[in-house]
């Protein structure tokens, strides 16, 4: 098990890797407390006998032989067969590629969101920095108390060691709508995002996640990972996927006994 990696050593290895497999993640997630191990082409952290594989490239056999130690070990991924028990029911993201040109993206939005998307093209939008981020992530935390949801800690944002992408819309100086994006190699994630009555009545979402499309393209991103689809919340399953997103199937999360 290989105990130490650099950024451009993993990079080689995973060139555009999901958010969970990327070196910047296994650092920040190391500043919170847990220990990034590495074995082949996967990444995992270890915490206090656990070990947690996501999203990771890997078959039923290499998960049991990595479950091969003193402790538990939970993958994510699409596996099945001997010694996987699974715990969570399998989820699905919406991926969008990046590659085509940029008539060909727009091209690819479906036609309603093309539309829609007009409406919205003049709307200032302006990238953000720290204190942005820092406005951004007070509302968002305050959102996820009223809806009683929670998600990565803000210390996890902090101790980020790599790029992000902050687009916000704020006329008159009061931030009205935002969405902050994690760039990993050449991948990247939509991490948050919060939006006012005004903001949701400009489309200032669908303006930003567009113009965050063309900036990472631009960047050398070729795959901007959306985020869960979930059909308990269709409106917005179809916002993520009339970008022209393909589903791409996660995996159950599972206990791995070792064979």
């Amino acid at each position: 098990m290989e105990q130490a990696m650099t950024e451009s050593e993993w990079a080689a290895r995973r060139p555009a890797p999901p958010l969970q497999q990327s070196w910047a993640y296994g650092q920040a997630m190391a500043a919170l407390g847990a220990r990034p191990f590495w074995q082949g082409r996967v990444q995992g952290l270890a915490r206090r006998g656990l070990r947690l594989v996501q999203r990771a490239d890997l078959d039923a056999a290499s998960a049991r032989r990595l479950a091969r130690h003193a402790g538990v070990t939970v993958v994510t991924a699409p596996l099945s067969g001997r010694g996987i028990v699974p715990l969570v029911t399998a989820c699905h993201h919406a991926e969008w590629d990046l590659t085509p040109d940029p008539a060909r993206l727009r091209a690819g939005l479906a036609g309603k969101w093309r539309n829609a998307l007009r409406g919205s093209e003049g709307l200032a939008l302006r990238q953000g920095g720290e204190a942005a981020r820092n406005t951004l992530m007070a509302r968002c935390a305050e959102q996820a108390r009223q809806r009683g949801y929670r998600g990565l800690p803000e210390a996890f944002l902090h101790a980020w060691p790599g790029r992000c992408l902050l687009l916000h819309h704020s006329p008159g100086g009061e931030m009205a709508a935002a969405m902050l994006f994690l760039i990993h190699a050449g991948a990247a994630t939509y991490h948050l995002g919060w939006t006012s009555p005004a903001g949701r009545a400009a489309g200032a979402h669908r303006a930003m996640l567009w113009q965050a499309a063309l900036h990472l393209r631009d960047a050398g991103v070729v795959r901007l990972d959306l985020g869960a689809v979930d059909t308990g919340n269709p409106g917005l399953a179809r916002f993520k996927l009339g970008t022209g997103a393909q589903i791409v199937p996660l995996g159950p999360t599972s206990l791995v006994l070792p064979m």
